[in-house]
């Protein structure tokens, strides 16, 4: 009760509350569009995600947020409500056209983890192809850094 109690407030005052959160935004986003292929994902995917935001940030609450945010992405993905896969890509990429340096944290290795959770072959073609992209878009803006 404690845990939906505060994550309904996280939710409503992120902005507000959560310390670079766009940046967690934008990790979410990057994790809900590749879990997203996989229209039978699992615990295991959401789990990697978690762990990913404890070696990332160090600590549970915003390992957490990280999770609830990419499930956010997740249902409003499977909910139809108008936000598919592609118009999560496109919103990453308008994303690294703002600001560049969020190419800095895409981390192609935490995504093949991801696939290895999946055990349908389509599905987990389509993963790799978008982490592909992932890995094209985050060279693309580290040269233009350079």
């Amino acid at each position: 009760m404690a845990f939906n109690l505060k994550h309904y407030i996280f939710r409503a005052f992120r902005e507000l509350l959560l310390y670079h959160h766009s940046s967690l935004e934008f990790r979410a986003k990057l994790f809900a569009a590749l879990i997203a292929a996989n229209e039978n994902y699992s615990e295991c995917e959401l789990d990697i995600v978690r762990e990913t935001g404890m070696a990332l940030y160090g600590e549970a609450d915003r390992a957490n947020t990280l999770r609830l945010t990419v499930e956010e992405y997740l249902d409003k993905v499977f909910e139809d409500n108008g936000l598919a896969i592609d118009e999560l890509i496109e919103d990453i990429m308008n994303d690294l056209k703002d600001i560049p340096r969020y190419a800095d944290k895409i981390s192609i290795d935490d995504y093949r983890k991801i696939i290895a959770c999946c055990e349908d072959e389509e599905n987990r073609i389509y993963q790799e192809r978008i982490v592909d992209l992932y890995q094209r878009l985050k060279d693309d803006y580290e040269k233009r850094r350079k």
